[in-house]
């Protein structure tokens, strides 16, 4: 029997699978990890957030004047509204989400494997897959952190209501709504983040070994294992390829939603058609694509240090072999 192919080898160095991590050491330092790649990232989210619900008659209407009166009225706090909330949910549900990612990667490679496809197309598969599902286990932690959030977000822009913090907010929509008013375009939220994360994650797989195999690992020929320092470097283009990938496909989506989520109570409750129109009567159906620029940076950055943290976290917590 022929001894594997070097390549086949050193690409197998680029990946962990989630049987060689320490769980428990995986949880409690990717917690703390991904703490900081948020507190770094979130205000990009204010400011898309901000984009999407803005009325017509509003002079934000772009990115840097979102920021400039932000900075102009609250100072740096302002860029963080919200931020406690988010970061509250974001723990259990990010475990749920890496748990459920990790695991169906695995049954989903298997599942591809006897039809033979190629390496890129089985990954886009698997994580495609692995992607979607992770998110919709996440969705029913996500989505009311998700309305509580965004509504701190945009309070007293563009008309919204004002809240003296998360609690309040919960509040208020409890006794106007119930419960339901938490899960308030959760629809949308699984149609806009499932099919996003499928996306994402299918893209960042195939994207990966297509790099891969430019940089000449994608033959028969003996080659050395690739340096750290050039499996970051893949990493990291193949999280931006993927954040371009999904934000364009779902903007629209997370417009709708957003827009859902964050209306005020004493406003008539909308339905998504209604949204739709709305947003082309004000803007054509380029308001569909409101907050893209922030939205794609958001992914691109967003996914790109998610990644990056990821797998480095990945590999702080492999079992010694």
């Amino acid at each position: 029997m022929s001894r594997p192919s070097s390549r086949v080898e050193s690409f197998v160095q680029t990946e962990i699978n989630w049987d060689k991590l320490d769980k428990t050491k995986f949880y409690v330092v990717g917690a703390g990890l991904f703490t900081g790649v948020t507190v770094a990232l979130y205000p990009v989210s204010v400011v898309k957030t901000r984009l999407q619900v803005a009325s017509k008659d509003v002079a934000e209407r772009n990115a840097f004047s979102v920021v400039k009166g932000l900075l102009k009225n609250e100072g740096i706090p302002g860029l963080y509204r919200g931020f406690g909330t988010v970061i509250t949910g974001a723990i259990p549900a990010r475990i749920i989400f890496l748990t459920a990612l990790e695991t169906t990667k695995i049954a989903a490679f298997k599942l591809v494997e006897p039809f033979k496809f190629s390496e890129p197309t089985q990954a886009a598969i698997a994580n495609g897959i692995a992607g979607m599902t992770a998110s919709l286990f996440s969705q029913a932690v996500f989505v009311p952190i998700d309305v509580v959030s965004q509504k701190l977000m945009v309070q007293g822009f563009s008309g919204h209501a004002t809240y003296t913090g998360g609690l309040d907010v919960v509040r208020k929509v409890m006794k106007s709504d119930g419960v339901r008013g938490l899960y308030r375009g959760f629809g949308l939220s699984v149609m806009t983040y499932s099919p996003s994360s499928a996306a994402w994650w299918a893209s960042y797989g195939s994207s990966q070994r297509l790099i891969w195999r430019f940089l000449g690992y994608g033959g028969e020929s003996e080659v050395a294992a690739p340096s750290q320092s050039k499996i970051v470097l893949v990493q990291a283009c193949g999280g931006i390829i993927a954040g371009a990938t999904a934000s364009s496909i779902t903007t629209p989506l997370d417009t709708i939603k957003t827009r859902l989520q964050v209306m005020g109570h004493q406003e008539e409750r909308l339905s998504a058609r209604q949204v739709v129109k709305n947003l082309i009567a004000e803007d054509g159906w380029k308001g569909l694509y409101r907050g893209l620029g922030p939205r794609f940076f958001s992914m691109s950055a967003w996914g790109t240090s998610m990644i990056l943290t990821y797998e480095y976290l990945k590999r702080l917590c492999a079992k010694d072999e």
